[in-house]
């Protein structure tokens, strides 16, 4: 198989599909499937809500086309699942996505086809839960009628630096000629190149590991955050004077939430029990990492106390409920888990985002987005996110969207602003 002259199809166009969908587009036939139709209407009409791909570059993929039609999949022979892999409640993978999307390509494989994963999964998934789905649901044999690969995505929602061609991809396949097409197909749009691994459990490893040692150096000066503020100790001012020696690792305390950093390590963590190893150091990282939005949460309403507000009849304000800065992009946010907490006790919580579509919070959290400005005043105020237009705020404007009969407080999550001037324009500061 020339893998350059087969028509591929994506399935699910979300801030990893639709970006490998554009670069294949732009090359050969690409269908991009996706079973929200809403999704594929807007597609169409060439407007991209996750804004990672521009109207131009979207326009520039002159061979790609979309469709929720699973009748047209029948016309592909190679097939890349990009669907979210999720954790549930208790923090168990929850594979549905992943299950649903392998029935849909089985009922469409065919002899010589070739079907390759990049949604985050622990090592074994695609051999021991895909490959048994794709083969019930076709009537074929996996390695004789049809082949695997494994190319883990390593996207950054809005970054624009480092984008989908920018980054090495890391390919595999279910046997050595599989994974050199696989790796050849990918050579064609990934201009930093590629890395093979020997064998698809190696390169579904290689992408839990990443996330989950960024997770744990996250969770290293959180706990350092915690520490430091009994010290009465600035983090900040610690870790800057720490990073003047050539190789120490620029890590910042903060709430992690998101697709990758506060989910994959449980995906390696629930093999690792399956096989009867209880981790003890990830697990540890994650514990202290899902804890710091309450942690946030109670050190606003101990300084709101002690500087005399009365929390149950207060409003907190919360500037910002994506999971990152300057990205529209809301899942899994620890914002909301701040929130709760604020509103535990009894405190009331005005938010904004500058990103964030104002549907989409309130249908996922139940937030509703309103204005924080000199108009609509809060009682103490949370910046949460980073964003770009809330980094030009000056002290002193923030100060003018509080109420300043008690002295408020502000929760300076990202470390945007100058300490001293934050304290000088009249608050009392919390930051990690």
């Amino acid at each position: 198989m020339d893998p350059c002259k087969e028509k591929i199809a994506i399935i699910g166009l979300g801030y990893v599909g639709l970006p490998l969908a554009v670069e294949f587009g732009k090359k050969q036939p690409v269908l991009g499937f996706d079973v929200n139709v809403a999704r594929i209407n807007e597609l169409t009409d060439g407007r991209d809500s996750t804004l990672e791909v521009s109207a131009a570059n979207l326009k520039s993929a002159n061979h790609l086309s979309f469709s929720n039609d699973t009748n047209l999949l029948n016309d592909c022979t190679i097939f890349i699942v990009t669907v979210p892999t999720p954790i549930d409640s208790a923090n168990r993978p929850d594979l549905s996505p992943l299950i649903k999307a392998s029935k849909t390509v089985g009922g469409a494989l065919k002899k010589g086809s070739i079907v390759i994963y990049e949604s985050t999964v622990y090592p074994g998934c695609t051999e021991e839960v895909c490959v048994p789905i794709l083969e019930s649901t076709s009537g074929l044999k996996f390695n004789i009628d049809f082949f695997c690969g494994y190319s883990p995505e390593r996207i950054n929602p809005g970054d624009k630096v480092n984008t989908l061609t920018t980054i090495k991809k890391i390919t595999s396949g279910s046997n050595p000629e599989t994974a050199d097409v696989v790796d050849a197909l990918y050579a064609k749009i990934i201009k930093a190149g590629t890395w093979k691994a020997s064998s698809i459990k190696v390169a579904e490893a290689a992408k839990v590991i990443e996330n989950s040692q960024r997770d744990l150096n996250i969770a290293f000066v959180n706990e350092l955050s915690v520490i430091f503020d009994r010290l009465e100790i600035d983090t900040l001012e610690v870790l800057e004077a720490a990073g003047s020696k050539w190789n120490f690792m620029p890590f910042r305390p903060g709430m992690v939430g998101g697709h990758c950093i506060g989910v994959d390590p449980y995906y390696l963590t629930h093999k690792a029990e399956e096989v009867g190893y209880h981790p003890q150091v990830i697990l540890a990282g994650r514990r202290i990492n899902d804890n710091m939005a309450r942690y946030a949460a109670r050190n606003m309403i101990k300084r709101m106390l002690q500087n005399g507000i009365d929390v149950s009849r207060s409003t907190i304000g919360v500037m910002g409920v994506t999971f990152k800065e300057n990205c529209p992009d809301i899942r899994n946010s620890k914002v909301a888990d701040l929130i709760k907490e604020i509103e535990a006790w009894g405190a009331k919580v005005r938010v904004m985002d500058a990103w964030a579509d104002a549907l989409e919070v309130n249908q996922e959290y139940g937030i509703e987005l309103r204005n924080i400005d000199s108009q609509n005043k809060v009682d103490s105020l949370i910046v949460a996110v980073g964003h770009s237009q809330y980094r030009e705020l000056s002290p002193e404007t923030l100060m003018s969207y509080c109420n300043t009969n008690k002295q408020p407080v502000i929760g300076d999550l990202k470390c945007l602003y100058d300490r001293h001037s934050l304290i000088k324009a009249g608050f009392t500061v919390f930051r990690f």
